[in-house]
């Protein structure tokens, strides 16, 4: 069977990528990454029930936890606040963590070489985000360049982003048509007992679920 490395955080968007993943009939290594941020456990308790739910044998939880000694980000760095009440649009909001997706698609990588991947899935979302630099196509299509050249060359693997140029209703909607368990799934970038409603993340999930005319399961405070 063909493989595909999925890169699941425990959001949304990520698990929705591994539903497609299995639809499209791959065996599914899943990966996680610690990078000591604010809702890290109930990330990582997600990301373990999503695994469940899709029955992955194979799965990566890595530490790296270096992202948050280099800092620059309010969801690793306690002394910066995260944004509230309102979408950023223009400018790149602290929580932007900086060349995140570059860090975790190198190691992805070398994990996709390692166990044969023929594709890797990662949930970036280029057109209704709060801007971060490292989710636009562009980028994911030099970083599967740099991958295929810096790996054996018996080796190619496709960088897949099936929801790249959707917005968050587009996305619920096909989740919810895809039977993707969202109630599994944590977007708040702050609190981990109940989403606080009102960061970023939220704002974006919420909108996506009003736009998609869908309740969200998951408790809000």
């Amino acid at each position: 069977m063909k493989k595909a490395l999925c890169i699941i955080s425990g959001g949304m968007d990520s698990t929705l990528c591994a539903y497609l993943a299995k639809k499209e009939g791959y065996e599914i290594i899943a990966l996680h990454f610690d990078y000591n941020q604010r809702t890290m456990q109930k990330e990582k308790e997600c990301f373990n029930k999503i695994c469940e739910k899709l029955n992955i044998k194979t799965k990566y939880i890595l530490d790296v936890s270096f992202i948050a000694n280099i800092g620059g980000s309010s969801l690793t760095d306690l002394n910066l606040e995260i944004p509230k009440e309102k979408l950023h649009e223009k400018e790149v909001p602290n929580t932007y963590v900086p060349f995140r997706n570059g860090i975790f698609l190198s190691i992805a990588g070398a994990i996709a070489e390692k166990e044969k991947c023929e594709s890797i899935f990662i949930g970036v979302v280029q057109d209704d985000s709060s801007g971060y630099p490292d989710c636009s196509h562009n980028f994911i299509q030099k970083a599967k360049e740099f991958i295929n050249e810096g790996t054996n060359k018996s080796f190619k693997v496709d960088i897949k982003t099936p929801l790249v140029h959707l917005n968050k209703g587009e996305i619920v909607t096909l989740a919810l048509k895809e039977k993707v368990a969202l109630e599994y799934t944590w977007s708040c970038y702050e609190r981990e007992d109940k989403a606080c409603g009102k960061c970023d993340s939220c704002l974006l999930r919420l909108k996506g679920f009003q736009n998609a005319k869908a309740k969200d399961l998951i408790d809000y405070i």
